[in-house]
């Protein structure tokens, strides 16, 4: 099996909360702690709060900020961790990817698709 390196920090940024846990427990099985977020805008007040992420996994369609408006604005605020988008919404993926996204999965997130995101992180980092 695959090591990624430990040191590797991860948000969740997804409102469904089955997602939630999914992301959550596959981040957790590769030893990389993780933060959960609701929305777009509590992921980019996490990151004014001072906290920073390799890697950001966040979904398109949710209620507040969505995805696409919040990778815009992490992106305007020099937020350079890894953002890999994760949808079921195909139909927008060039929009989401234009928005500043590294990557893009179409869900269900699966272990296979998450190491394939953490080699990019790990080869960037």
């Amino acid at each position: 099996m695959l090591e990624p390196p430990t040191k590797i920090t991860a948000l969740v940024v997804d409102d469904d909360t089955i997602n939630q846990m999914i992301h959550h427990r596959l981040l957790d099985n590769l030893g990389i702690r993780n933060q959960v977020v609701r929305n777009g805008k509590e992921a980019i007040d996490v990151h004014c709060s001072g906290k920073n992420f390799d890697l950001i996994l966040m979904d398109m369609e949710m209620p507040v900020m969505n995805g696409i408006e919040a990778t815009r604005k992490l992106r305007a605020m020099g937020i350079r961790s890894m953002i890999a988008g994760v949808s079921t919404n195909t139909r927008e993926r060039e929009n989401f990817m234009k928005a500043g996204l590294d990557d893009y999965q179409e869900k269900p997130l699966t272990t296979s698709k998450l190491v394939s995101i953490l080699h990019k992180v790990h080869k960037d980092g």
